[in-house]
């Protein structure tokens, strides 16, 4: 009998950069080689290709990504680049990428799995397997039906729409991403399920603009497990938090806008069915800024509408993003900033020195602004977010929370991290979990445990698990 001498799997190596919806994108893409057979090599020098997934939003995280490219070309060779920084026109008028790094195999913008496979065919023929050809959906991380996750196990990120339909001088988002595109809340909350279903403890929705969930389908009425749901912020959340409770898991909401109807979603918190935690990126507080901006609401509402959430639920913790030094702004506008900073008691504060951004309606606004104003802008309102976030932490203390492990060394007797309701990974600070006191309080990563809170270290706290 001739054997028939086995084929050596093609590898594919993959880079991912950028934010959890560009995650998402990865974990589609990674998913499809793997339903078709491609590995993913540890390595761009030991791939047959590699893909990157880009970011294009800020000039960081654009030098970031030319430099990933580029050390991926060095490395292999053989490059696909797919992500936000692929949709980005170059000074030559043609593609960014292509005009910089011409010997790349294609490009593809964001949320581009067919393209991006498309590309992977042309260049790395898939592997033919008559068995698992036939199969839709291969398992992945002992998850059915999800697919693979770059997140840890016991946490995951749910996306619900792409795309934006705001108009933000400082952004490029929609020349990227397109306008918004809600996913049918059928899908959204299956595939939540199935997260739940496989061991995922925290589920953190995201978009580009979640309060907006369902404005482009007019909140058409969906169907989940038989029953009308209508694509809506509100409904979805309602639907997760039942979703989850059965499991015992946590639903955390970011890019949250503060629109007037998110405050039906905090009487969601009260009840328990999400975090009591809301990501809300307001950029500024001063209406005349806000206004050169064109986001949407105003200051002096934002901090009505945050007063009258704490009101209600008096346990939330707001996390924001702010810009200092946007074109125009003045010292008096920039006071107002920080003056609502403390009025907000915003627990989690980061701000960017504004910087132009090629495509941005901003760069032709007037009283653009020295760097050297910007970045002692930015310094400054860093100095007032941290002291409002240390007071905010101190203030926790002695307080007995549930925590989520995200670290465990030797079971818990030598300590660990871990996270509260008040932390979301990645962004915010952590939990150190104290060594345990007793062998029946161990505990491993994707536990819950409740632990009493005993000190607070600039972002971060200490616990003793009780």
């Amino acid at each position: 009998m001739i054997e028939t001498p086995v084929k050596k799997a093609p590898t594919v190596g993959f880079a991912s950069l950028g934010c959890p919806k560009a995650l998402t994108d990865s974990e589609l893409i990674l998913t499809q080689l793997s339903a078709e057979g491609y590995h993913t090599a540890k390595t761009f020098e030991g791939a047959d290709l590699v893909i990157v997934n880009t970011c294009g939003f800020i000039d960081d995280a654009v030098k970031e990504s030319l430099d990933t490219i580029a050390e991926a070309l060095a490395d292999n060779g053989k490059v696909i680049v797919t992500g936000c920084l692929g949709a980005k026109t170059g000074e030559g008028g043609g593609n960014m990428v292509k005009e910089l790094h011409p010997s790349v195999l294609a490009v593809t913008g964001p949320h581009a799995t067919q393209e991006v496979m498309d590309a992977v065919h042309k260049y790395l023929p898939k592997p033919h397997d008559p068995f698992t050809d036939l199969i839709p959906q291969r398992y992945a991380n002992n998850i059915p039906g999800v697919g693979i996750k770059l997140t840890p196990r016991h946490y995951a990120y749910l996306k619900i729409s792409e795309g934006c339909n705001h108009r933000c001088t400082f952004c490029i988002i929609p020349s990227m991403r397109g306008d918004l595109v809600s996913r049918p809340i059928g899908d959204v909350l299956g595939e939540a399920k199935r997260l739940f279903e496989g061991g995922v403890k925290e589920l953190l929705v995201v978009s580009q603009d979640t309060s907006a969930y369902g404005v482009d389908t007019k909140y058409r009425t969906g169907f989940f497990d038989g029953k009308p749901v209508k694509t809506r912020m509100f409904d979805l959340v309602r639907e997760l938090g039942e979703i989850a409770k059965p499991f015992g898991a946590w639903v955390r909401l970011h890019y949250v806008y503060p629109y007037p109807h998110v405050d039906g979603v905090i009487a969601l918190m009260t009840e328990g069915l999400c975090l009591p935690y809301l990501d809300v990126p307001l950029q500024h507080s001063h209406p005349d800024v806000l206004k050169r901006m064109k986001r949407p609401a105003s200051g002096e509402r934002n901090l009505e509408r945050i007063q009258a959430w704490r009101d209600q639920c008096p346990e939330l913790i707001v996390r924001s993003t702010f810009i200092a030094g946007f074109p125009g702004e003045t010292e008096a506008e920039f006071e107002h900033l920080l003056g609502f900073l403390h009025e907000a008691k915003i627990d989690r504060a980061g701000c960017f020195a504004y910087s132009p951004v090629t495509g941005a309606v901003a760069n032709e606004l007037p009283g653009a602004l020295p760097d050297a104003v910007r970045n002692e802008r930015q310094a400054r309102f860093m100095a007032v977010a941290e002291e409002v976030s240390r007071q905010r932490q101190e203030a926790r203390v002695g307080q007995t929370v549930q925590i989520l492990v995200d670290k465990a060394i030797s079971m818990g007797k030598k300590g660990g991290v871990g996270r509260s309701y008040a932390e979301a990974p990645e962004v915010d600070g952590v939990i150190n979990l104290l060594p345990v006191e007793k062998a029946s309080k161990n505990f491993k990563v994707g536990d819950f445990v409740t632990a009493k809170i005993v000190a607070a270290n600039g972002h971060d706290l200490a616990a003793q698990v009780v």
